[in-house]
């Protein structure tokens, strides 16, 4: 387990603490939270190319949904791709956070067109086995047992479930290899399909069409560029879009936001800490 660090973000200062090492599953990340603050947090969640499984190990229920004041779920929850607006509301929050590439999503959670970038409750999805994980999880004695609690029922879970179609996960790797700036047209032919076979098989296990995956990845890498203090303009030129006006639609599109607004966005500042070799960019 990595030394805690303790880093501010949305107003509190939060003890972040990782595994040492690798799991023993490829495109998988782990990270544990603890918020220090005086009072309730509303935390802005900007879209990630990873489906993300958050287990709530506080003793106020944390409340996720979107920031337009709609339906809200509580307790240990599954973040599909790319949800719009997203904003996690509590008090002493408590949470370990898991990544998944879509490409293990698949078989650890089902079929993501199931969850496409829905907000759906782990205990929907998990059945029993999700309140007595939480249970273990809650009892553990420090984070790396629960790293080593979570890994177990992963890789359970891994093992038994459905793989992904080999073309489906090739595609997904020409994305995140190329940072979404590869041709769409072309992957089709490079992965032996047709068009429209890629396009149904690929909906149906990773969430998302290939072009709006290609998106997500494209913005993922532009918004942490901006996080970083590039400018705008640069960000546009490095991350392939066809100007700066172009850069602002897609980031709108996906955050809600303007670039400016992204580029301090508060959970962006501990991103690179908690997630220092993201999940996605691999896959079992």
């Amino acid at each position: 387990m990595r030394p805690v660090e303790t880093l501010p973000a949305a107003g509190a200062l939060w003890d972040i603490t990782t595994p040492v090492r690798p799991g023993r599953i490829g495109g998988v990340d782990m990270a544990g939270f603890r918020a220090r603050s005086a009072g309730p947090l509303d935390l802005e969640v900007v879209p990630y190319p990873a489906v993300t499984v958050a287990v709530d190990l506080g003793d106020a229920p944390l409340a996720v949904g979107g920031a337009d004041g709609g339906p809200q779920e509580t307790g240990s929850v599954v973040v599909g791709l790319a949800p719009h607006g997203l904003r996690g509301r509590g008090r002493d929050i408590e949470c370990l956070q898991i990544r998944l590439s879509p490409v293990v999503a698949h078989a650890v959670l089902g079929p993501a067109a199931d969850l496409g970038t829905a907000i759906v409750r782990l205990d929907d999805l998990w059945g029993r086995d999700a309140d007595r994980i939480q249970e273990r999880l809650r009892a553990a004695a420090s984070w790396a047992d629960r790293f080593a609690i979570a890994e177990a029922a992963l890789a359970r879970r891994h093992r038994d479930g459905p793989a992904v179609d080999p073309e489906v996960a090739f595609v997904w790797r020409r994305l995140v290899t190329h940072r979404g700036g590869v041709r769409i047209e072309g992957l089709a032919s490079e992965a032996g399909w047709s068009r429209k076979r890629l396009w149904s098989r690929f909906r149906n296990q990773i969430g998302l069409t290939p072009k709006h995956a290609a998106r997500l990845v494209r913005f993922d890498h532009a918004a942490h560029r901006l996080a970083a203090g590039h400018r705008p303009a640069l960000v546009a030129a490095e991350a392939g879009y066809a100007d700066q006006s172009h850069l602002h639609r897609e980031v709108l599109a996906f955050a809600g936001a303007t670039p400016t607004a992204v580029a301090a966005a508060p959970w962006l500042t501990v991103d690179d800490d908690a997630w220092a070799a993201p999940g996605y960019l691999t896959s079992a």
